[in-house]
């Protein structure tokens, strides 16, 4: 759940989606669910010469079993804060992990 937090604070912001077929999309992300699923608005393909039946698509759902990496941008970024969220998750699910 942590990622999926992290990734609701970046609506409206400019990122680039690596997909699993080597495809690059940059845009604004418009919203993402649960399981990373994206919705990007005003989109760009980043190797447009090598797809350009993309070139007149403007909008896109991607699917978050097809994404390989997101790429932020730096200044969205609150790493202390990532950071400390992500230690607290750890800690959590290490206190469960001994409970049960």
């Amino acid at each position: 759940m942590l990622f999926f937090s992290f990734f609701k604070t970046l609506v409206n912001h400019q990122v680039t989606i690596e997909l699993k077929n080597d495809i690059s999309i940059r845009g604004t992300l418009k919203s993402v669910d649960q399981y990373l699923n994206i919705k990007l608005d005003d989109i760009t393909v980043v190797e447009e010469m090598k797809y350009p039946h993309l070139s007149s698509v403007k909008n896109v759902f991607i699917r978050g079993s097809v994404v390989r990496y997101v790429h932020l941008p730096a200044a969205a970024v609150d790493t202390p804060l990532l950071e400390d969220a992500t230690r607290r998750e750890a800690a959590q699910t290490g206190a469960k992990a001994k409970q049960g």
